[in-house]
């Protein structure tokens, strides 16, 4: 079966949460991390009501399982580490920790959402995060996981990540009021038997290759060895046979589930499917953000039969349980990552049993009305600015082909550099209450996802084809390029900067995680809107 994780709700406007993070080396020689609650409960589901104030203390219980294994970027920041002050603290090493709180358009401030300095040692006594969840934060799935530059991928790969639900989303979309819900979050790790050749009952069994990451590389099939296991709540489905553990519906019945890819660097396409057949999901909120959000009520639920979500991103979806009797399978089909991408190729996460269950939590069945919206639609604000960015590679040794690889996220205009942590100045700078378009270049061979902390953005345009979506991001894929094309594949993005709790200094950066500790991430600092300032003189605009 499929567990849920413990829930952890607020009680009379505060929640308050103590949470050790921990790690233990197994015997294959990975290290597998987790937050623990003071019950012993694994990465529980945070849930607050808007305007909750959130009193969470952070214990660092990490032990340091891989002497030495210090990175480049983090030497980089060492000089600069204030150790016995864990808000300027700015220490990258393997057993430091902090918390990002992702989606939430919380303050860029230590104690609330600040990933730039503020660590946690283990010497150090519980740090307290204290943060109000915004009075008009968007009703949805977020989730929290460490974001230690040079460690996040191996802390979030090993298993340290949590969902936080913001609730009330059965007040802006009634077809969820009184629907049993299911959080299920999905996360990646090491093969467990990387040496193990494809199930026979794959239909292609392509030659193996290995990128440079030591991950297998995308083969084009949909089959063959993924680059990494997934596994459903800490349920492992593990490579070649992906044996799915089972999620009990009661016959036919409407749930909403809840879904997170919790993973460090795996894409994933999701499906329901009935006897092989694909069923209709309906959406009704990404990354948090309820669908039907510009106003439009015929946009309360977007059916598909399949849904693209990268790592980091969410999706929120109604979904109909099989008859009595019926197979069913929840899955992920591949993803086409480019020539420089990994695999991930077709795979089953859980079966889908009808049985009589009894799901454990439900949706209030006669919500009050939604709160008015208090900004115009951001798809009607025009941009005072258009800026461009983009992703590009570059080998450490031109000459070696399995030399490292070097990831950029460059402004037009500046010079292709990793980032650095021991910098304080930012990439770019805007004002608060501004609008901007972000034009995003993918100039690799391999796809990439853009993230931005703090704010979410309305996706505009793909590859050059109009975008009408009725919700917003904080997560997209970016196409990759695949060395034919006349022009850069890219996204343009209506970047979102209104609310003045963006104020402050943050990161945008790929959400793939290795990609994020190798250097392709930037800084932006949004300036009051009483101290404007022309932010054209950081980082260029069209």
């Amino acid at each position: 079966m499929v567990p849920e994780p413990l829930d952890l709700r607020s009680k009379n406007g505060v929640l308050k949460v103590d949470l050790s993070v921990r790690n233990h080396r197994e015997e294959d020689g990975s290290t597998r991390y987790c937050y623990v609650a003071s019950d012993g409960a694994p990465s529980p589901t945070l849930r607050v009501q808007p305007g909750d104030l959130v009193i969470l203390k952070l214990k660092n219980d990490l032990q340091d399982t891989e002497p030495g294994a210090v990175s480049a970027h983090a030497r980089g920041r060492a000089a600069f580490a204030k150790p016995n002050d864990p808000c300027n603290s700015g220490a990258m090493s393997p057993t430091s920790a902090n918390l990002h709180f992702h989606g939430l358009s919380v303050p860029p401030l230590c104690h609330q959402d600040d990933v730039l300095k503020t660590s946690i040692q283990p010497d150090d006594p519980p740090f307290e995060y204290r943060f109000r969840i915004p009075a008009d934060e968007a009703p949805g799935l977020y989730w929290y996981h460490p974001h230690i530059h040079g460690f996040s991928s191996v802390q979030v790969q090993g298993g340290a990540s949590g969902a936080l639900i913001v609730e009330g989303i059965e007040r802006v979309n009634r077809e969820v009021a009184g629907l049993p819900e299911r959080v299920l979050v999905i996360r990646d790790q090491n093969l467990a038997n990387p040496d193990a050749p494809p199930s026979k009952s794959e239909p292609v069994v392509p030659k193996m290759l290995i990128d440079r990451d030591g991950d297998a590389a995308n083969n084009g099939t949909g089959f063959g060895k993924p680059a990494k296991d997934l596994s459903l709540n800490f349920v492992p489905v593990p490579y070649p046979d992906y044996p799915p553990a089972a999620i009990e519906m009661r016959p036919n019945e409407r749930q909403l589930w809840r879904v997170l890819n919790a993973s460090a660097v795996t894409y994933l396409n999701l499906a329901v499917l009935f006897e092989r057949a694909p069923q209709k999901l309906g959406i009704v909120a990404i990354d948090g953000v309820p669908t039907a959000t510009n106003g439009d009520p015929k946009n309360a639920v977007v059916w598909r039969d399949h849904i693209g979500l990268p790592p980091g991103a969410r999706v929120e979806f109604i979904v109909t349980g099989p008859s009595a009797g019926v197979r069913g399978l929840f899955v992920t089909r591949t993803v086409d990552t480019g020539r420089g991408g990994e695999n991930d190729p077709n795979r089953a996460l859980a079966g889908i049993v009808a049985a009589a269950a009894e799901p454990r939590s439900h949706l209030p069945a006669s919500p009050p009305p939604p709160p008015l919206r208090s900004l115009p639609w951001l798809g009607e604000v025009a941009p005072v600015r258009v800026r461009k960015l983009y992703f590009s590679e570059k080998l450490e040794d031109p000459s070696n082909p399995n030399s490292a690889t070097e990831f950029y996220l460059t402004v037009e205009g500046q010079t292709p550099a990793p980032f650095d942590p021991a910098s304080t100045e930012p990439n770019i700078v805007v004002n608060q209450g501004d609008v901007e378009d972000w034009i995003i270049e993918n100039r690799s061979t391999e796809l990439h996802a853009f993230h931005i902390h703090q704010i979410h953005f309305l996706l505009l345009d793909w590859s050059g084809l109009p975008v009408e979506e009725p919700f917003l991001r904080d997560t997209v894929n970016v196409p990759y390029f695949n060395g034919r094309m006349l022009q850069y594949p890219s996204v343009r993005l209506r970047m979102d900067f209104r609310d003045p709790n963006s104020v402050g200094t943050f990161v945008y950066h790929c959400h793939l995680l290795e990609h994020e500790d190798g250097g392709m991430m930037g800084i932006i600092r949004v300036d009051p809107a009483s101290a404007r300032v022309d932010p054209a003189r950081v980082g260029p605009a069209n």
